[in-house]
């Protein structure tokens, strides 16, 4: 439907379809140069363009007109037209990466039509053909709604790739229409930690944000992590001074979200050494002539590149490496050594080291004395033993003694042996060592009931022994008559 509406100078078309209505400004006369044109919403600019077009996509009874050059065009008063229409709740939706989203809309159509399908589609490059949604979405999508004003579209488990231009369109028992004004456009994001600066030395103030690629709504707070473990609660994490036990591993998540957190970001903290120590090996006192290795340590970021060795009250370095040998030592290296680490964030001397150098003299001197030491316990030790089996032998020999005198208590022939007949061999020997001991090779009793028993039958004299040594018998034989005298 096309109306007119004129005056001398200009006129206004009126221009209405199911979904639109656009308002042509014009006039009978000859306009000169680029002219701008300008459109009134009740008494308020509404658009200025060269464009003499000015199009309505709503329902509306305002009063609009135009004018160009200063002059005005009369005013032109739209009524309630019904047409088609669609409005969408948001323009732009952020939202976050694994979530679900609704993207909904309200929409109008002409009497007399009635709706037999609503379809959600979006666009990718200029001029392709829609894409439906599903299957494309792998069962995420579900629509919702009444299919006669209103229609939400939702989707779950959202990824990155699903950031798009939604629009929506119905067909009626009449037509299919479907909206050329922008619709909703998506935007998924991920969670991705930035570090300011990017490289940071101890001691300097360095911010950790949580960073999105669109704004999410109602400001929500960050959940921190550091090594897996969380450690604040705030929308960005600002170290001021920041130390090196800051290093590590920190993600992000959202408050309420906290199993979608961001990837892992390592925060890197550069310093000077610190912790410088030397070690010796061979630990202790070193002999002269011998070899000695010094060992300098520190921690630092980035490491040490360079270690010089000093030995006090010498102004020189004395080596330069992480470890310096002393081969061949002598008594003149015998003195307090210290190192310097150095990496290009600063330098640190570590503690000095005492070198104690001994001769060999003296080394041959602990040798003997050593030796001596462990001789001296190893004759303590089988003095000991000795003693120990002299006492186990007396012990023995009185057990005996007290036996045989028990057996001879019980015969009439003998109580005692201790004066005998005695060949005159063996009484000059027995006269020489009177102290020694008697062995008897072999003692003989035998008798009769008529005849006296001979003392001894035979009575042998061993070689002298020493007076401390027990009497051993080879063998004692007893023959006890029926009758004997002592």
């Amino acid at each position: 439907m096309v109306l007119m509406l004129s005056t001398p100078d200009l006129q206004v078309k009126v221009t209405t379809t199911w979904w639109s209505m656009t308002l042509t400004c014009s006039t009978t006369c000859t306009l000169t140069g680029n002219p701008t044109y300008i459109w009134y919403r009740n008494s308020k600019i509404v658009q200025k363009d060269p464009s003499p077009s000015y199009t309505i996509h709503f329902k509306t009874e305002d009063s609009f007109y135009c004018a160009v050059k200063g002059i005005n065009s009369p005013a032109v008063s739209v009524e309630g037209h019904s047409y088609f229409h669609v409005t969408y709740t948001h323009q732009k939706i952020c939202t976050l990466k694994g979530t679900s989203v609704d993207i909904s809309c309200s929409y109008t159509f002409p009497s007399g039509h009635t709706v037999s399908e609503t379809i959600w589609y979006t666009k990718g490059k200029l001029n392709e053909a829609p894409q439906i949604l599903s299957p494309g979405y792998g069962g995420r999508v579900e629509y919702l709604g009444n299919m006669q004003s209103d229609s939400i579209l939702r989707i779950t488990d959202l990824r990155e790739e699903d950031s798009a231009e939604y629009k929506f369109r119905f067909i009626t028992d009449q037509t299919t229409w479907e909206p050329t004004f922008p619709g909703t456009t998506l935007t998924v994001t991920g969670l991705q930690v930035k570090v300011t600066p990017a490289t940071v030395t101890e001691g300097q103030k360095v911010t950790l944000t949580c960073s999105t690629t669109c704004t999410l709504g109602d400001n929500p707070t960050y959940v921190w992590y550091k090594n897996g473990h969380v450690t604040n609660q705030s929308t960005s994490l600002f170290l001021n001074p920041v130390s090196s036990e800051d290093a590590g591993r920190y993600s992000c998540s959202v408050e309420g979200h906290e199993d979608l957190p961001s990837d892992e970001e390592t925060l890197t903290v550069t310093y000077g050494p610190k912790n410088t120590s030397v070690s010796v090996s061979p630990s202790g006192e070193i002999v002269e002539g011998s070899s000695v290795t010094l060992t300098c340590s520190s921690d630092a970021n980035p490491p040490v590149d360079k270690y010089t060795w000093y030995k006090k009250n010498v102004t020189s370095p004395k080596a330069s490496g992480q470890s310096y040998n002393i081969s061949n030592i002598i008594s003149e290296d015998r003195g307090e050594y210290y190192c310097e680490a150095q990496n290009r964030k600063g330098s640190m001397n570590s503690t000095s080291l005492m070198i104690i150098v001994a001769g060999k003299q003296t080394s041959v001197l602990t040798a003997a004395v050593g030796i001596i030491v462990v001789v001296l316990v190893l004759i303590l030790c089988l003095s000991g033993f000795m003693w120990f089996r002299k006492k186990a032998s007396t012990s023995t020999s009185d057990t005996r003694d007290t036996s045989e005198n028990v057996q001879g208590d019980s015969s009439p022939v003998y109580d005692n042996i201790s004066s005998m007949a005695m060949t005159p061999t063996a009484a000059q020997t027995a006269a020489t060592n009177d102290q020694d001991d008697v062995h008897y090779a072999s003692v003989h009793f035998s008798g009769s009931k008529n005849q006296e028993v001979p003392l001894y039958s035979t009575v042998q004299l061993p070689q002298s022994q020493n007076q401390d040594e027990d009497v051993q018998y080879a063998a004692v034989k007893f023959s006890r008559p029926s009758a004997a005298t002592r």
